[in-house]
């Protein structure tokens, strides 16, 4: 910018150049009037007509200058020179906290004592509803007698336009509404996905610090942004104890609650992380003092017994002070949960639960094999075979009758709907109930049920208790119904979509059918339970990706965490009070094979990818990334068949690619609008403006209009024609028949009917031709390429290959030919049937890979 030393800039004198940014110029200068030295920043006149840049300026010094602390940079005055924007603060002498870890790591008692005075900063500006939203050691200074100042609060509110992955700099996607902000390496999760930040991403950064300075390395570190930003999404730190000598236990265990994924699982504020760390600084304090006090007896002893008393008696200060601040602070000692683990065999497991003596039945496919029901004591390890192959187990009465799922068939998601049986736990032919059941529960009496079914005239989900009698009747997928033990409410999750997704919220309904919704939001539900005291509905969610956790809520709404174990665990089952509970380790990829190559490539991204399209050429996949590393409103990418890292292209589920691969349509998880979103330069259009609640979308052959699966308020689920150049749609099929499979000539769909069987609709006279012997058993993914045939694929649950076939739709005459996913590493579920590119050289499909472990829980609370 060229200030000169003795130019004055209002009333200031400069003195000297102290450095440069990305905002501007600081300078040493002189306050004529106060006579003191002060730190100037000026923004160079020829950024001053951009206005993004003002408004971040300007925000930087309203934001510190509304702060009055210690640990936070003073804000003097603000002004214009010449054109030229400047603010006035404190002028510090010393170093950047960058400059010391420059050096190496800190000891431990130096990390702490920096961390604290850190976390007080935060504290304040926080209490001000101020967020830093780019904290770095860059940003923290450390004066000459030691002090911590935070510097340039709300410098990231708007990001620089010149900055660069390559510089791993301050970001502003040009697909995406929102901002990604924040510096490669120290950004939280949520700033990574261009969500917005709130004080747990600054608590997230201060994790990140407080570990490079105990360390000397850095949390989140790759060859390139791109690999640090996938870090942050799905790594988890070394041990610090790999990294560093002495590192206290608590000290490890701050620095991991800081560094949570989810928002929901770190600390809620710096006032809680300053109070721990606190604790160690005192517990480290009276060590001190206690170890002077022994020098001295040592001294001046005579004998080295008396020496050794001394030392005996630092030791138990220490410990009673460590004692007395833990009771202090928890009031009353409460020994953690002890979890005894019961299978320990190599795959999936379904459900499990207790039976009245104690035992437990669990379903599960072990080692490739088939599922079948299994009965484990805790009192041994092994389990032995109750003979119910194919079977899964649903509930176990008081009088030991099982409840299970037979001929179980896919219809999505965790979505899976067989036949009711029943057979005594002693063994039997099971006798059939009740057909399109999902889950079931027995009363106390061991007689009625509460069952959730599916519909297939109008693709509902019911809620029945007893049998017959609907207490709910909705759009909305249900699952996990359980019956109060007064026999009078059933608690259950209502997800609110109709895919199988597990999002939702925790409900319980009357026998009035009134539902009420306890707990929402939760991005996944699983496992509801009555507590032991009947009091309390536990559950098992995350708020963001697949880790469920245990929690409780009160029929008033109130809730509490019960336990955060890492991975989380799915709720099956209580009785006396000890807990049933599944560890899933689960992985949803995607394989892919390229016209002419001879192996399938993995293409899946951050361990929950669902395949939605591939190009008409068979080069490019469109996959929506679901799990922890696609976040709470999920993430849309697209990717090359050759295996190079994949393009994020905005929150969501994708939902097709156009025919010239331009565009792509995605939608909210909520299901509306839909949204048109370009593959390269160019700005997200929402699409439809209606209230249509959208499931599913594909381009037809002429690109310019979408096929679309969705419910308008009032209706059952249906086609829709969506225009796609003005987002007008109107309703092609009769309520209750709906698909997106179009014909190559755009002439034709494949629909699924209100009686559970594949048919062809005609576009041209609105007719419906049945698919001769094409049941629910199957799945329709696609036309051949002449349009002549389909392929279709088996979508009973028990297989855990895709066994694709060609059906004449006319005659319904079926031929295999071919089997995907063959060779899935051990634990895999299954594989869904496959896309095909246009000639059919090419393919790709999801599969799923679940590794279970089953525990009993005692002492949970």
């Amino acid at each position: 910018m060229g200030i000169a030393v003795g130019q004055k800039i209002g009333p200031y004198e400069v003195v000297s150049a102290i450095g440069a940014g990305g905002m501007g110029e600081v300078y040493r200068a002189h306050d004529i009037r106060l006579q003191r030295d002060v730190a100037i920043k000026v923004l160079p006149v020829s950024f001053s007509s951009d206005s993004d840049r003002l408004q971040r300026f300007s925000q930087e010094a309203r934001a510190a200058a509304a702060l009055n602390h210690p640990n936070i940079l003073s804000v003097f005055d603000i002004g214009t020179d010449n054109g030229a924007p400047y603010v006035v603060s404190e002028l510090l002498e010393g170093e950047t906290l960058r400059d010391r870890l420059r050096h190496g790591a800190l000891s431990v008692r130096k990390a702490i004592d920096y961390a604290l005075q850190i976390a007080h900063g935060l504290a304040a500006a926080h209490a001000k509803g101020i967020v830093h939203r780019d904290l770095k050691p860059e940003n923290l200074f450390i004066t000459e007698d030691g002090r911590v100042k935070i510097l340039d609060f709300g410098l990231a509110k708007v990001a620089a336009p010149e900055s660069s992955l390559a510089d791993a700099a301050t970001m502003q996607p040009l697909t995406e509404p929102g901002l990604v902000i924040g510096t490669v390496g120290y950004m939280s999760p949520e700033q990574v996905r261009g969500k917005a930040a709130d004080q747990r991403s600054d608590i997230f950064a201060f994790g990140t610090i407080l570990y490079e300075m105990i360390s000397g390395k850095r949390a989140f570190h790759g060859e390139s942004a791109a690999d640090t930003m996938s870090s942050i999404l799905k790594d988890e730190v070394p041990e610090l104890s790999e990294t560093a000598r002495n590192v206290p236990p608590a000290l490890d265990r701050i620095v991991r609650h800081c560094l949570e994924k989810s928002p929901a699982q770190r600390f809620q504020s710096a006032g809680d992380l300053a109070f721990d760390l606190e604790s160690l600084t005192e517990i480290s304090s009276s060590s001190k003092a206690a170890a002077q006090a022994a020098a001295q007896q040592a001294t001046s002893a005579v004998s080295r017994r008396r020496w050794l008393k001394a030392i005996a008696a630092v030791f138990t200060v220490v410990a009673a002070l460590a004692v007395g601040l833990l009771l202090g602070r928890r009031g009353t000692y409460s020994p953690p949960p002890e979890y005894q683990q019961i299978t320990f065999r190599t795959g999936f497991i379904g459900n499990a639960r207790f039976t009245p003596d104690g035992g437990i039945v669990y379903d599960a496919a072990w080692d490739g094999e088939e599922r079948q029901l299994y009965l484990a004591r805790t009192d041994e390890n092994g389990a032995r075979e109750l003979g119910m192959k194919g079977a899964t187990l649903l509930a176990i009465s008081q009088k030991g009758e099982l409840a299970i799922r037979v001929d179980s068939k896919n219809y999505g998601g965790y979505a899976r709907v067989g036949t009711l049986a029943r057979v005594p736990l002693s063994g039997g032919t099971p006798r059939e109930v009740l057909d399109n059941v999902q889950d079931a529960d027995w009363a106390p009496n061991g007689q009625d049920m509460a069952v959730v079914r599916f519909v297939p005239q109008t693709r509902h989900w019911r809620l029945e208790y007893p049998v017959g009698k609907v207490l709910l009747d909705e759009n909305s997928w249900i699952s996990n119904p359980k019956i109060s033990a007064d026999g009078k409410w059933v608690a259950f999750a209502d997800h609110e979509n109709n895919d199988g997704d597990d999002q939702g919220s925790v409900a319980v309904i009357g026998p009035d059918g009134h539902e009420k919704k306890l707990s929402s939001g939760w991005i996944s539900v699983e496992g509801v339970l009555w507590s032991p005291s009947g009091d309390e509905v536990w559950f098992a969610a995350s708020p963001s990706g697949t880790s469920d956790n245990l929690r409780a809520v009160t029929l008033s709404g109130k809730l509490r965490n019960i336990t955060n174990v890492p991975g989380g665990d799915w709720l099956e089952d209580i009785r006396d009070g000890i807990a049933l509970v599944v560890s899933h380790r689960e992985r949803v990829g995607i394989r892919g094979l390229t016209a002419g190559a001879k192996q399938e490539r993995e293409l899946g991204w951050f361990g929950w990818s669902i395949l939605r399209d591939l190009t008409l050429d068979g080069k490019t996949i469109l996959f929506t990334e679901e799990g922890e590393g696609g976040g709470r409103d999920y993430t849309v990418f697209l990717r090359d068949m050759n295996g190079s890292p994949p393009i994020r292209l905005g929150d969501g589920v994708g939902e097709a690619i156009s025919p010239d691969e331009k565009l792509v349509v995605t939608r909210p998880v909520t299901g509306s609008p839909l949204r048109l979103v370009p593959t390269g330069a160019g700005e997200t259009r929402q699409l439809t403006h209606d209230d249509i609640n959208y499931r599913a979308a594909r381009y037809m052959p002429d690109g310019k209009h979408l096929i679309a699966v969705g419910v308008e308020p009032g209706h059952g689920v249906r086609d829709y024609l969506v225009d796609v150049s003005s987002g007008d749609s109107k309703p092609i099929t009769p309520e209750g028949i709906a698909g997106i499979v179009v014909s190559p000539d755009g002439r034709s769909l494949v629909v699924d009917g209100p009686d559970g069987n594949w048919a062809v609709w005609t576009l041209a006279d609105a007719t419906t031709h049945p698919i001769p012997g094409l049941d629910s058993r199957y799945y329709v993914r696609s036309w051949t390429p002449d349009g002549t045939a389909l392929y279709v694929a088996s979508s009973t649950d028990a297989e855990t290959v895709s066994r694709v076939f060609r059906v004449d739709p006319v005659t319904g005459k079926m031929q295999y030919w071919k089997t995907f996913g063959e060779g899935l590493p051990t634990g895999s579920i299954g594989a869904g049937a496959p896309q095909f590119s246009k000639d059919g050289t090419a393919y790709a499909y999801t599969y799923g890979q679940v590794l279970s472990e089953a525990y009993v829980v005692r002492g949970l609370k």
